[in-house]
């Protein structure tokens, strides 16, 4: 309300400047905390969720941490962080409806003025309004911006303050960088960086060095019907409150318990990575109970998230030096960090400059054959965990070993990881007690075609299944297995399969009469449900293009 006397006595000084709807009239904290506590780590994280609108039953947890992190702005004051990725993954969705608290802008619309303070009339911008100001369409290397603007947003980015006249001001504004990439994943770690599709003047060392967390949109799906929940969660306006009261409170140690990031750590990579692990607190543990077991899984991301922006700056800015991402267990152990695409694209990852993709090709059309280009690899094949390295397709002699799958990578299939195991072979044994539903059925399906795939035409191979009876509907299990076996007659494979009934049986493994034993500890569920479009998906017809959950595998030699 706002009050200007007039001489007119037929005009009511009383003015009505705005109205804002009040929905929340009371926010019990305290009693948030104690609700928190009756609800296990999962059910938390999946009433979340709920409350940003997804069903959590589509995602894996991977999957819905990256979900979550777009909340991590409005619990944490001065929080940068950048997502980019394709289109149609919801990127922008979080910043204009969530939370009331929050302001979504088209980063073509952004002003000095408008963004930190007016000069004309001392007005404060946006920063000064709201607790998180977000860019939308951020992305475009044809975009141009002001370097006023990119100057004073890097000065704010890491000071907390801004100055535009005689004295500083500060604000409490977290910043929320949003767009689409015009590549994939692998093109721009071989030809540019991560960042290859921002504007030119922020393509800056300077600003980059400045982002908290990349948000790696490329593994968030594409938004489809089946992934909109329909549960129940926390009021919006509520919940944005909450997060609003959490914006005071500072979790960043809560991890100290149980882990010591390393020292050579610099201290803007340990301010950003424990900016990261403090909003995931504050997130999924504001009543406190966290697990040794929850901290890692967070700690890891936040670091994952903080490597991703430093390990580009060393691409894009030759000065800045290597750094290794690691911290100390409670065990004294050294537990290293890497990026999902590290693992899956190692041989681009750690190029140190990318090459003009016309100066690469000249390049190599200069070097000698055999000199100075290395062969070409398989970028979908396994990698050594500890080293990172790639490791050669394992076709004469595949060696015994323990691989570690991330969640969320693409590149894998059951031809990398059984097929050179499973070559030779007359029986093959696998043991999964859980194939029971279509996808686990079709899971079997694969595997067989896998064999009949790799196998000599005049070969004959027995593959034996041992699962167990799904005692809500074995009929349609019945169905689908004999279904396998309808369809291998001819194919050179006999499918057989049998129940385990005693109730007990809980491995997973695959056996060959060639001496070979793989340990699984998801079976052959390793994959996340593709994409449904009725049929057009790599996702639905190549195992290459689908995501993974995250899994182990162990190779053992056996007497044969």
């Amino acid at each position: 309300m706002q009050y200007e006397f007039s001489d007119d006595a037929r005009i009511s000084p009383w003015i009505l400047e705005a109205i804002k709807p009040i929905q929340i009239a009371k926010v019990d904290y305290e009693g948030f905390k104690a609700a928190r506590a009756a609800f296990s780590t999962e059910e938390w994280i999946d009433i979340l969720m709920q409350s940003i609108g997804f069903n959590p039953d589509a995602f894996g947890h991977r999957s819905k941490l990256l979900q979550l992190m777009r909340l991590i702005p409005f619990v944490e004051r001065n929080y940068n962080i950048i997502e980019l990725g394709p289109k149609g993954t919801g990127k922008s969705h979080i910043y204009s409806e969530f939370s009331p608290h929050g302001q979504l802008i088209s980063g073509g619309e952004v002003s000095v003025p408008k963004l930190f303070v007016n000069n004309s009339n001392g007005r404060i911008g946006l920063v000064g309004y709201w607790d998180v100001v977000a860019f939308d369409e951020f992305a475009g290397r044809e975009k141009k911006a002001n370097k006023a603007l990119v100057d004073i947003m890097k000065n704010y980015m890491a000071n907390k303050t801004f100055s535009r006249g005689v004295s500083p001001m500060g604000a409490e504004a977290s910043f929320a960088f949003v767009g689409n990439t015009d590549h994939n994943v692998p093109f721009m770690l071989k030809n540019s960086d991560l960042f290859e599709a921002l504007p030119a003047q922020f393509h800056d060392s300077a600003f980059i060095d400045r982002l908290h967390a990349y948000l790696p949109g490329w593994e968030v799906d594409v938004i489809r019907s089946e992934m909109f929940t329909s549960g129940y969660g926390f009021i919006v306006d509520y919940l944005a409150e909450i997060l609003r009261h959490l914006r005071s409170e500072d979790f960043s140690n809560r991890g100290d318990a149980f882990f010591k990031v390393s020292q050579q750590i610099s201290t803007r990579d340990r301010d950003a990575i424990f900016k990261t692990l403090s909003g995931y607190m504050k997130l999924l543990f504001p009543d406190g109970g966290e697990t040794e077991a929850d901290v890692e899984d967070l700690l890891r991301l936040a670091m994952e998230s903080r490597k991703r922006v430093k390990d580009q700056l060393t691409r894009i800015d030759s000065t800045y030096p290597d750094v290794d991402f690691h911290y100390i267990g409670s065990d004294g152990a050294k537990r290293a960090v890497t990026a999902v695409e590290e693992e899956e694209f190692p041989q681009f990852y750690h190029l140190k400059s990318a090459l003009d993709p016309k100066e690469q090709n000249a390049d190599d059309a200069a070097a000698e054959p055999g000199q100075g280009v290395a062969p070409e690899r398989d970028a979908s094949a396994p990698q050594d965990k500890a080293t990172g390295t790639l490791q050669e397709p394992k076709t004469a002699q595949p060696d015994e070993g323990h691989k570690v799958y991330a969640e969320n990578r693409k590149g894998i299939s059951y031809d990398i990881l059984f097929g050179p195991y499973t070559d030779g072979a007359q029986r093959i044994v696998v043991t999964d007690p859980y194939i029971r539903f279509y996808y686990q059925a079709r899971n079997m399906m694969e595997f067989v075609e896998m064999v009949i795939r790799r196998k000599a035409p005049e070969d004959q191979v027995a593959v034996h299944l041992v699962t167990g009876p799904d005692d809500g509907n074995v009929a349609q299990q019945r169905e689908f297995l004999e279904a396998i076996s309808t369809a291998c007659l001819g194919s050179g494979v006999d499918f057989t399969w049998t129940f385990d009934t005693s109730g007990t049986a809980h491995a997973r493994d695959i056996v060959t009469d060639t001496g070979w034993k793989i340990v699984l500890d998801r079976g052959l569920d390793i994959f996340q449900a593709p994409v449904k479009s009725g049929g057009f998906s790599f996702g639905d017809r190549l195992q290459e293009h689908r995501m993974a959950k995250g899994f182990y595998v162990t190779y053992l030699r056996e007497d044969a």
